[in-house]
């Protein structure tokens, strides 16, 4: 029985796959150097239709298929698909839907109109990405998700999931990367994030505008340790993270050169 520390990212972006910002290849980095440095990887993300399934050999995985994520009362099936990161040997697991993922542009239009949808598509993707990792049955002794579409994350293993097994021992790193979109997530975000009935009101709150900010505020409240992933991040919201007791800041460094600070906070969540 394998004795090694799981961590698993969950990225809305990585290098090769799909590069919406650097940060894309530092999850790439960072993941072949926990790899290396012996713990064990997996890698979550969205299978946008931009990402091209031949040239990076995914395939659907028949058992890990036939989840349906429930998004305010209406079913949707997730697909999952895995591929070898290449020069590494770990897996990404890509999560599909036809009605959020098949299109051909990420969050917005080919007129760059943010899609109407993209709140429902973060639900869809923060509580897939935790309902396939109940499948597995693979405990994560650090979950580190990167970029806004990840940051319910960080709330629902403190609420929705919090009594379940396999995260008894989670420990959960937020990467809080510069805003990325001006627009909100709309007036029924609040609703269609409530998974569950232990989310309350004041669950949301930070959450409650569903702006980029908003959204970084939220998970950054929620999350044990924060990577500032960028020189633009609002200094506010920063302020307010430095300030919270027991929480660990990972400072931005430039060009994030120093992937040994990541291996040391990850150790520090460990325990080591």
């Amino acid at each position: 029985m394998s004795t090694k520390k799981r961590i698993l990212f969950i990225a809305q972006e990585m290098s090769p796959y799909l590069e919406l910002s650097d940060y894309a290849a530092m999850v790439n980095k960072m993941a072949i150097k926990s790899n290396e440095a012996g713990l064990e990887v997996r890698v979550i993300m969205p299978r946008f239709g931009i990402i091209n399934e031949r040239r990076h050999r995914l395939h659907e995985v028949v058992r890990l298929s036939g989840i349906n994520i429930v998004i305010d009362g209406d079913d949707y099936p997730l697909i999952i698909k895995v591929a070898s990161l290449p020069n590494a040997r770990l897996q990404v697991y890509f999560l599909d839907n036809e009605d959020y993922f098949k299109r051909k542009t990420v969050f917005a239009d080919e007129n760059e109109e943010f899609f109407d949808d993209n709140a429902a598509r973060s639900v869809f993707f923060c509580k897939g990405a935790l309902e396939t990792v109940k499948k597995f049955g693979w405990p994560p002794d650090i979950i580190h998700c990167s970029g806004w579409m990840t940051s319910l994350i960080p709330m629902y293993l403190k609420t929705a999931y919090k009594k379940e097994p396999v995260f008894a021992n989670s420990k959960i790193v937020y990467s809080m990367l510069p805003n990325s979109f001006k627009e909100k997530l709309g007036t029924t975000f609040v609703k269609k994030a409530t998974i569950s009935n232990q989310i309350k009101e004041k669950d949301m709150e930070l959450f409650k505008e569903g702006t980029n900010t908003a959204l970084n505020r939220g998970a950054g409240k929620y999350a044990d340790a924060v990577v500032l992933a960028g020189d633009k991040l609002e200094k506010k919201v920063v302020d307010e993270l430095k300030a919270e007791k027991g929480k660990i800041i990972l400072p931005y460094k430039k060009e994030n050169e120093d992937l040994g600070d990541y291996l040391q906070l990850y150790n520090q969540l460990l325990g080591k």
